[in-house]
C-alpha cells in the first residue's frame, strides 16, 4: 500500500474499525468525530483526533485535517432531517476546497442510490433514487464527480450489518412485514474495511464500485431466522401478489479489485 497518511471523515461505526485497521499497518490516520468523548479514545489508539461538525468550524480545522494526507475516506451519511439533501450536500461542499490537487478521495456511498428494477442492477445503471436519502447521495456523487474526476473512486455499500448490529434486532416483533419474498442486500463490516483496503493497494481511482454480500436470501427467511437467534419474537410478513426489489451485484468489486468477501453468505452470519 502507498498511502502512508489518511484522513477519515466521519470515524463512527464502519470509520473508527477502519482507521485501528490502518493502524495496524503503519499508517497516520487523522480522524473527525462530532463527539468530544471520542477523543480520549482517539488518542489512545493512536488516531490523531479532530472535533468539528461540517459547515459550522473554521477554515484553518479543516486545512489541518487534510493537510499531508495522501488519501480523504468521506465517510458519513446524510441524516435523516426534512431537508436532506440540501444539508449533505452543503457539509460535502464546505469541504471540498480544502482537497489538494494530489489528493485520493474514496466517497463511501450507499446503493440507496438505485431504484427497484426486480432485476439485478450494477455500476452500469443509470441512477433514478427513490428515497430523499438516496437522492442525497446521488446529488454528493456527482458533486465529487465533477470536482475531483479520475481522483475519486465511490464505493456504494448496501445494508451494514456485524458485530453489534444484529439484524434480528430490525424487524423483531413487527406484524404484515412488506416485501417478505424480496431478495435482501447486506454487506459485513469486515467487508467494507476490506473492500477500502483494496482500493488502496491496487490502486483504483476513478471508479464507481458496488459492495455486497454474494448472496441474497429472501428478507423473510433472513429476518426470521436472526430474530430467532437471538429470543426475539420473529416478524410476520404479508402476503404480497408484487414486490418491488432490487439484487445488487457485486461482480466488479471482484474483477477489478480483485477481492473476495469474507462473508458471502448472510444467513451464515445469523
Amino acid at each position: 500500500m502507498n498511502y502512508n497518511r489518511i484522513s477519515i471523515l466521519g470515524c463512527g461505526w464502519l470509520g473508527y474499525p477502519l482507521a485501528l485497521d490502518f493502524l495496524s499497518k503503519g499508517i497516520s490516520v487523522k480522524g473527525s468525530t462530532t463527539t468530544e468523548s471520542k477523543i480520549e479514545t482517539f488518542q489512545e489508539e493512536g488516531i490523531i483526533p479532530f472535533l468539528f461538525t461540517l459547515g459550522e468550524t473554521k477554515d484553518q480545522i479543516y486545512k489541518d485535517f487534510l493537510e499531508n494526507s495522501d488519501v480523504l475516506i468521506i465517510n458519513f451519511p446524510p441524516k435523516r432531517i426534512p431537508n436532506i439533501i440540501e444539508v449533505y450536500q452543503k457539509q460535502v461542499q464546505s469541504v471540498l476546497p480544502y482537497i489538494s490537487k494530489t489528493q485520493k478521495v474514496i466517497f463511501v456511498s450507499s446503493t440507496s442510490v438505485y431504484q427497484n428494477t426486480n432485476n439485478e442492477v450494477s455500476e452500469t445503471l443509470q441512477i433514478e433514487p427513490e428515497k430523499e436519502s438516496g437522492k442525497a447521495v446521488a446529488i454528493v456523487e456527482k458533486l465529487l464527480q465533477d470536482e475531483l474526476g479520475d481522483r475519486l473512486t465511490t464505493l456504494r455499500l448496501c445494508g451494514l450489518i456485524g458485530y453489534d448490529r444484529l439484524p434480528g434486532r430490525f424487524l423483531a416483533n413487527k406484524k404484515e412485514v412488506l416485501n417478505g419474498d424480496a431478495p435482501i442486500n447486506v454487506i459485513h463490516r469486515d467487508d467494507c474495511i476490506g473492500l477500502i483496503n483494496a482500493i488502496l493497494k491496487k490502486n483504483v481511482w476513478g471508479e464507481i464500485i458496488n459492495g455486497c454480500a454474494d448472496h441474497h436470501p429472501l428478507r423473510k427467511d433472513f429476518y426470521m431466522q436472526a430474530a430467532l437467534k437471538i429470543s426475539l419474537t420473529p416478524p410476520t410478513f404479508k402476503k404480497q401478489d408484487k414486490i418491488a426489489y432490487k439484487i445488487i451485484a457485486n461482480t466488479k468489486s471482484k474483477n477489478v479489485l480483485g477481492y473476495s468477501y469474507i462473508y458471502p453468505d448472510p444467513l451464515k452470519l445469523i
